[in-house]
């Protein structure tokens, strides 16, 4: 394994209820809380209640942030911080999934720094040495496993530029996951943030090391857990222990955990994070389209971890075929996966329109130096076009 360094500051509170039990303890020595949450899903489930009520019986101030979008803008990480100046907010507490996590990570980053946030921490990699404003999260959507770690995508509309940066000052304090408050998404959305999950596992997958390494084990046994819970979710969508296995593969898939030793290969996110800076489509929708195509384009650059990953994540035979049938057929099968769970399969499909700029967008891809093959700008262009219908 490669050398490496772990840090998470983060304390995660797990199970049925947790919310109740240590939301009250976690706040007492904030006296003005700001609210963050998104579309207001979350007066309609009772989580909101929940809250209120726990913060209002410890005479808490709370200051309300809504309409946190699900490509979180700088425009309104602005408006966060700038609220939060002005009510003189001493702890955000985010309620819902990953972009209200995001967008709450860089607010309480903005709202203690006083030059300009997007050159000097998302353009390019900054150095935090101030404190930031606390930020503990309760999580209601997985997928991004944002409440582990200092991660945060933003888009920028002005420049249509959608990037993110994980600074470990930026972990939240603390993370509420209670499986219970997932009930209520729908399952399309579940889908999304089950295959975002995961992506984000196979992005650590296939990259350097290919020996043998613990990093890797782990993301085959989170990958292969994510497909049977996901199957059975969609299925069943209150089944708990389901719903709990997703939660925390999200988190494992982001906590560094499996990062560590790793070079990592998040190409295909960098692909889909332009197509949704351009378009405001959906992120996990975006990756399922994006996925087999990237693949079929890397995969005899990493021939043995392909071969690997068809194997032991989709139990396919070896018995008379070569490594590069072995290999395809494990990208078929991840394939068929993502027909299975209901996700779409082309850009069209994922519903953008005919008139789109796919050069453009291609050239605006960020690329990833530690992929099997590395990518041009033509080259993604050329996987735009494949997955067009």
């Amino acid at each position: 394994m490669n050398n490496f360094i772990f840090e998470n500051k983060t304390k995660v509170y797990f199970g049925k209820g947790c919310v109740q039990e240590y939301l009250g303890c976690l706040t007492k020595k904030y006296q003005t809380i700001m609210l963050a949450y998104g579309g207001g899903s979350i007066k309609k489930n009772g989580i909101y209640d929940e809250i209120m009520t726990i913060l209002t019986a410890q005479n808490k101030k709370v200051v309300e942030f809504s309409g946190i979008m699900s490509n979180p803008t700088y425009a309104k990480v602005m408006q966060g911080a700038e609220l939060v100046r002005k009510e003189h907010v001493d702890m955000i507490l985010a309620v819902g999934g990953g972009s209200v996590m995001d967008c709450c990570k860089a607010i309480s980053l903005a709202a203690r720094y006083e030059g300009d946030v997007w050159n000097d921490f998302w353009t390019h990699k900054g150095v935090i040495d101030f404190d930031i404003l606390p930020l503990g999260v309760i999580v209601t959507v997985t997928g991004t496993g944002s409440e582990m770690n200092g991660g945060a995508v933003i888009t920028n509309e002005e420049l249509k530029i959608k990037t993110g940066r994980d600074y470990p000052a930026c972990n939240p304090m603390f993370a509420l996951l209670d499986p219970a408050y997932t009930f209520t998404v729908s399952k399309r959305q579940m889908a999304s943030g089950g295959f975002d999950i995961l992506s984000h596992i196979m992005e650590t997958y296939f990259g350097e090391p290919n020996e043998n390494n613990v990093s890797d084990d782990l993301s085959v046994a989170l990958m292969k857990n994510v497909i049977k819970n996901l199957k059975i979710a969609i299925e069943d969508p209150i089944n708990y222990n389901a719903r709990s296995n997703l939660m925390w593969d999200a988190t494992m898939a982001e906590n560094r955990i499996i990062k560590l030793g790793k070079q990592t290969d998040f190409e295909v996110h960098q692909m889909e994070h332009q197509l949704g800076a351009y378009t405001n489509c959906n992120h996990g929708e975006g990756l399922a389209v994006l996925h087999p195509t990237y693949y079929r384009h890397i995969y005899q650059y990493g021939l043995s971890k392909f071969k690997q990953f068809a194997i032991e994540v989709w139990q396919i035979s070896e018995e008379g075929k070569s490594e590069e049938q072995i290999a395809l057929e494990g990208i078929d099968a991840l394939e068929k996966f993502i027909h299975e769970i209901g996700l779409p399969s082309s850009l069209k499909q994922l519903g953008l329109q005919e008139d789109i700029d796919l050069k453009k967008i291609a050239d605006s891809c960020n690329i990833i130096p530690t992929s099997y093959k590395p990518m041009t700008h033509e080259e993604i262009y050329e996987i735009f076009k494949e997955c067009w219908k």
